[in-house]
């Protein structure tokens, strides 16, 4: 294994890729952060084009977690069908290669939007206004295609969906509780009322379960050029993915704290309204039960963080330089949210 490049032996991957892709060795390679903590590097190749490899941390993982193979097989797939995602070059799964398997896609252009202070300078004002409209476009045109169509039938169940989010999430909150020290009876008459309203589900589609301003490259116009860490698509409920993309479009009158560092509260960029009548417009789809949705993402939201919140409190993460309170009024902001959501 080099010890310039962790979680890669160099010499055996680029033989590899030499062999089944079109990179050209050597290469030079640059560690990417972020990623959900899989290792993500940028390789430039001899001839001089750039590419990006990417396999899983090292160590122990859940038995879902860091699928590679899934993240794939979703961009192989949707690339040809006009949705922007990197283009797929090869997927290892051979031991002999790496100790475990990995991908190589290309090299996408322009620059996910993580902090207002990132994106100030990089996105004038103009700009900031066509990223809400092409955010928008590119969700309803995956929300468009018939997963049977580009080989994704299988990449889920068709039905059901909501209920069974409902149901993982709210084992979460109540596996993790008693580490948490915390419950909460709202959370719990919210997970009823959810349950006993879970509005009629339409025609499955691909749901990519994190689209946000952070999972996509935006150049420099305001277009999202690619859409990336689809590790835990899969087919769902298209209300509920726009519902989520919807609940992370901070705004600058929000009074949750995210407003000061959010880049969507910068001048230009557009309402949750204007996001809410274009997909509308875009899909013809029916709204009317978009608070239900967003209600059940603030759930799922609340669930999530009281989870990492309890990990943190039972030791099994260091909470060196970590805001515990802050966490724990994340998990508060999220319940009072999903209440006033399904309060409409």
């Amino acid at each position: 294994m080099s010890e310039q490049v962790p979680g890669f032996d160099v010499p055996v991957v680029e033989a590899w890729m030499g062999a089944n892709t079109s990179v050209v060795a050597p290469c030079s390679w640059v560690r990417l952060e972020g990623g959900h903590s899989n290792l993500t590097y940028e390789l430039t190749d001899a001839d001089g084009a750039s590419f990006v490899i990417r396999r899983p941390p090292k160590g122990e993982l859940l038995p879902k977690a860091h699928d590679m193979w899934r993240e794939f097989r979703i961009i192989e797939a949707l690339h040809p069908a006009g949705v922007p995602v990197p283009e797929p070059i090869g997927y290892c799964d051979d031991r002999d290669v790496c100790d475990t398997h990995f991908y190589v896609m290309g090299k996408v252009g322009g620059e996910a939007l993580y902090t207002a202070q990132q994106t100030a300078p990089r996105l004038g004002v103009e700009a900031r206004v066509r990223v809400g409209d092409s955010f928008v476009d590119v969700l309803a045109h995956l929300h468009s295609i018939d997963p049977d169509d580009v080989g994704l039938g299988d990449l889920g169940r068709h039905d059901g969906y909501v209920a069974r989010q409902l149901r993982t999430w709210y084992g979460s909150w109540t596996a993790s509780a008693e580490h948490a020290d915390y419950d909460d009876e709202r959370l719990h008459a919210l997970h009823d009322r959810l349950l006993a309203n879970i509005p009629e589900q339409g025609p499955a589609r691909v749901v990519h379960g994190d689209y946000g301003v952070h999972n996509v490259m935006v150049d420099d116009h305001g277009t999202v050029a690619a859409v990336l860490d689809w590790e835990i698509g899969t087919l769902g409920d298209p209300l509920a993915d726009f519902a989520y993309a919807l609940n992370a479009w901070i705004e600058p009158d929000d009074s949750d704290d995210a407003r000061r560092v959010s880049p969507t509260a910068l001048p230009g960029f557009a309402s949750r309204a204007d996001l809410v009548e274009r997909y509308a417009d875009r899909t013809g789809a029916d709204l009317s039960d978009l608070g239900y949705y967003r209600s059940f993402n603030s759930f799922k939201t609340a669930c999530i963080i009281h989870g990492v919140y309890a990990r943190y409190k039972l030791g099994m993460k260091s909470t060196e330089g970590i805001d515990m309170d802050g966490l724990f009024q994340r998990i508060v902001r999220s319940i009072e949210l999903a209440e006033r959501h399904l309060a409409g």
